[in-house]
């Protein structure tokens, strides 16, 4: 009940922060019109999809291969349709005639007239409700991530909804009354063709992605947007969502564990283990599919738990195989693999995809070789044991004492040493003989100001000049004036969906540039998650400042100034001696998909 009155509060501060306001104008032209009772229609279609939406939806649409902007396209839709019939009153009028004969209809014995536009507004704001996204304060992005999976969580989001929906049922009601006022004026047909403008211009709005371009600049300029923050980050909350959602982010503690001399005693590794706080016992591993690593002697891998390796020091790393940041980590994880395996310590990988590819067993298997991975990795494709722990990283590393108790977190790269004499520590508690230390080779050190991560898909694009627009779109030759530094720009023609964009083949005479991306990049080193429809190879060129790129600034996949693209992996792209500045231009063969520019 504390959670649930805690979310209605939540859910009205965020209806009224920064984030709603793309779709605010539709919402109060969509009510200021028609009869007296369609502003509560529209807030209640909205309300109802919206909750729909964050507890169930997604995997429904998921689940069939449909993703997300089908919904978005069943709102631009209903709102060209009615924009149109507020500005053309003809239009309207045979609309009206068609629905004539739904004049009057029941639902579990309520009627509900249409005439008086309660059903219409609805029809407008169910709509609305697929593109309303608030800003995701902790309850809003806790009930998005478990979804549907409790009674519980579902009774949060309907609280969240109401809350939400009784601000907007008051500022739509305050923008009928002024409405009102101007209608009594004799402003009344102008008043209508005005607000079917503005919902136009909102499906434009959404069409060319203009809603979900203004969310991010909200989140980069603006990031203290919600006016229940300190409320929901409060205990009472953070420990009731903990309940709700099975998982605790208790384990993301990490210790300030000195790093100690390369002949450290014994003693002085208990001293360093006494003072790594205990964070509570280790989850078991949760959920998982395939396990990698774990056969002996040609017997068939089996999955591993907690309670076989008690007694042992464990590592439980978090990664997935395109991420550039858990790659630079192998180096570091294989060599403590190979100098303390020996003295108590396994290390298991828990490979939780970001994309779709990186389910595939097959392709983790592949990975696990071509990387030289020797301990055990198992597949996390539900995130079972990713939630156990509260994750919310690629890399995250939780260190488990003999017991089975965490004692140490890291989080992304660096802290090796830290993180390395932690495991000595421990390794010395449980009685231990620690000699030697590890040397990782092959070691990349990223630069650092290198150009920020982005991705290519709609969902956390960040960076696009002229994108990415949803569905299949001609870019033309791009985006014609010179790049900043940090820039990306489309080029050529391309399907678009939430994840990847694939390259594809236009004949037309208008469209006679091929697929492209420009970058304006700081960084050493860059790489590209890329795939090629069918596994079938096709290339990709490499430019570096307008000329093919030369083979001594060429990643290790680039020959002859082409990468030629067949696995679902990470490529690199290029590999400078320093950190520097320059212009990088790809163009691809139709039908390679890419996913996720980084740097480093």
């Amino acid at each position: 009940m504390v959670l649930i009155l805690f979310a209605i509060l939540a859910g009205a501060g965020t209806a009224l922060s920064p984030c709603v306001l793309p779709v605010l104008p539709a919402l109060l032209s969509a009510g200021g019109v028609g009869g007296r009772r369609r502003p509560l229609g529209v807030v209640l279609g909205l309300t109802v999809t919206f909750t729909v939406t964050i507890v169930g939806i997604a995997k429904v649409v998921g689940g069939v291969g449909l993703g997300s902007d089908p919904l978005r396209d069943v709102a631009v839709v209903v709102l060209l349709v009615s924009g149109v019939a507020l500005l053309v009153p003809g239009v309207g009028d045979r609309l009206e005639a068609r629905m004539s004969r739904l004049a009057r209809f029941g639902v579990g014995g309520i009627r509900i007239s249409v005439g008086d536009g309660f059903g219409s507004g609805l029809l407008v704001g169910a709509a609305l409700g697929f593109v309303y996204t608030p800003c995701a304060g902790p309850i809003l992005a806790a009930v998005i991530s478990v979804s549907a999976a409790s009674g519980r969580t579902v009774a949060v989001a309907i609280a969240y909804a109401l809350g939400s929906a009784v601000v907007l049922l008051g500022l739509t009601l305050g923008g009928r009354a002024l409405f009102d006022r101007v209608r009594q004026a004799g402003r009344g047909p102008l008043l209508q063709r005005t607000l079917g403008a503005i919902m136009l211009l909102t499906a434009i709005a959404i069409i060319a992605n203009l809603d979900v371009k203004f969310d991010q600049l909200v989140a980069e300029r603006i990031p203290d947007v919600n006016l229940t923050a300190s409320i929901e980050k409060s205990h009472a909350v953070q420990s009731r969502l903990s309940e709700i959602s099975g998982h605790s982010t208790k384990f993301q503690q990490s210790a300030s564990t000195p790093s100690a001399p390369r002949s450290a005693s014994q003693a002085s590794l208990l001293a360093i283990a006494h003072g790594l706080p205990n964070v509570g016992t280790a989850p078991d591993f949760t959920n998982t599919e395939e396990w990698f690593n774990t056969g002996v002697g040609g017997h068939q891998n089996k999955p591993l738990t907690l309670a076989s390796l008690r007694g042992r020091v464990v590592l439980v790393d978090f990664w997935t195989y395109t991420c550039i940041n858990c790659i630079r980590t192998l180096p570091y994880l294989k060599a403590w693999d190979a100098t303390y395996r020996g003295q108590g310590l396994t290390i298991v990988g828990v490979e939780t995809p970001e994309f779709a590819f990186e389910r595939d067993a097959s392709n983790v298997a592949n990975a696990i070789g071509q990387f030289g991975i020797r301990y055990p990795v198992a597949q996390d494709n539900e995130m079972g044991t990713w939630n156990a722990y509260g994750n919310q990283y690629w890399p995250a590393d939780y260190l488990i004492d003999a017991k089975g108790q965490v004692r140490y977190a890291a989080f992304g790269e660096g802290d090796y040493s830290k993180t390395e004499t932690a495991i000595r520590a421990l390794l010395a508690e449980a009685g231990h003989s620690v000699a030697g230390h590890s040397h990782p080779t092959n070691v990349i050190v990223p630069s650092q100001e290198a150009t920020p991560e982005t991705y290519l898909g709609t969902a956390r694009a960040q960076g696009w000049v002229n994108g990415p627009i949803a569905g299949r779109h001609d870019y033309g030759a791009g985006h014609p004036a010179p790049l900043a530094v940090n820039d990306f720009a489309f080029s050529g023609t391309w399907s678009t969906s939430a994840q990847p964009v694939t390259a594809i083949s236009d004949a037309r005479p208008s469209a006679p540039h091929p697929p492209g991306i420009d970058v304006e990049f700081q960084a050493k080193n860059v790489y590209l998650v890329l795939s090629s429809a069918g596994g079938v190879p096709r290339p990709v060129q490499v430019l570096l400042d307008g000329r093919p790129v030369s083979a001594a600034d060429a990643g290790a996949d680039v020959r002859g100034a082409t990468v030629t693209v067949k696995g679902q992996r990470l490529y690199t792209l290029v590999s400078l001696p320093h950190a520097e500045r320059h212009r990088l231009s790809l163009r691809f063969a139709p039908g390679v998909t890419g996913y996720a520019f980084t740097f480093g």
